[in-house]
């Protein structure tokens, strides 16, 4: 049997001080994030399909294909799960800056320059009403990068767009540091952007 499992991060919790404090690292990843593998997991086995051949970006890409009474829990939980293991790939200690090469050529296509796509994304994320996530993504159907927003724990995968770089703006991603104040914590954000690793999602991508 196939099982999910919670994926290691790739720096410490203390390290992306003082932008994301080390507390709200410990419980977003071993609380929150562990919820949504038990989440998966179990959900997976309730409809049969514990050892389901596709990775579940494949799985919630193609969600109309489970069992109808199966879609809301593995959109759920799935989401979740793919959602925070991105989440903590595309942050680094060190990080910010600005990205290089083909993604740097593509945003400067699509948002005229760095700076107008930070902006823009940032109102997007600010925007969003309760909770959710803030998205660039690549759209295979318009071969073009955009920025869209989704609720709760819903995945660009489900509308067949694949995700470059994601922000987390449910309130235990910020609030023991930021409070209600979400423009502060999606500003500090930006200083722990694993640019090198998003712009390699996008390099391999068979634009």
């Amino acid at each position: 049997m196939v099982r999910y499992e919670l994926p290691r991060l790739p720096y410490g919790y203390d390290e992306l001080e003082p932008f994301i404090d080390t507390e709200t690292m410990k419980i977003h990843h071993q609380k929150h994030h562990q919820a949504y593998v038990d989440g998966l997991n179990k959900s997976l086995q309730e409809i049969g399909a514990a050892s389901h051949p596709k990775y579940i970006s494949s799985i919630l890409s193609e969600l109309t294909s489970i069992s109808e009474s199966g879609q809301s829990t593995i959109n759920f939980f799935g989401g979740g799960f793919e959602n925070h293991r991105l989440f903590w790939e595309v942050m680094t200690p060190n990080g910010g800056g600005k990205p290089d090469g083909k993604l740097e050529d593509a945003i400067d296509v699509y948002f005229d320059n760095f700076d107008n796509f930070k902006t823009i994304f940032s109102e997007k994320a600010i925007s969003i009403q309760g909770s959710g996530w803030c998205w660039l993504v690549f759209n295979q159907t318009y071969n073009k990068i955009e920025i869209i927003t989704t609720q709760n724990q819903d995945s660009p995968w489900t509308v067949q767009k694949t995700p470059l770089l994601g922000l987390d703006v449910w309130e235990h991603a910020y609030y023991l540091k930021y409070q209600n104040k979400r423009p502060d914590y999606v500003k500090a954000w930006w200083n722990v952007v694993n640019w090198d690793y998003v712009g390699n999602r996008f390099s391999e991508l068979p634009v």
